[in-house]
């Protein structure tokens, strides 16, 4: 019989993975191209960029929306996809 065992996570090796992480990911990422004005945008069309499928960026959307003070996101339009306002409020 052989015992499989789980990797250890460690402060050297935090989970890059973990739901915490992909929402820094996607804020850090809107805050440098809200930087140089309003930004517009589909989830299916960053995704690679910000290294998420389309799924999670919309879902994290929304929990960004209500919890990132220093950047206003609202959902502009829908025609096949979402399409996403972001700009800077501080």
């Amino acid at each position: 019989m052989t015992a499989t065992t789980q990797p250890v996570q460690t402060e050297e090796s935090p989970d890059v993975d973990s739901p915490q992480s992909k929402e820094a990911r996607l804020a850090n990422y809107l805050r440098e191209r809200a930087d140089a004005g309003d930004m517009y945008f589909k989830s299916k069309f960053i995704a690679e960029e910000v290294g998420l499928s389309a799924k999670e960026i919309g879902a994290l959307i929304v929990k960004l929306q209500d919890s990132i003070d220093d950047l206003s996101i609202e959902r502009w339009s829908y025609t096949g996809a979402t399409t996403w306002r972001v700009e800077r409020t501080a």
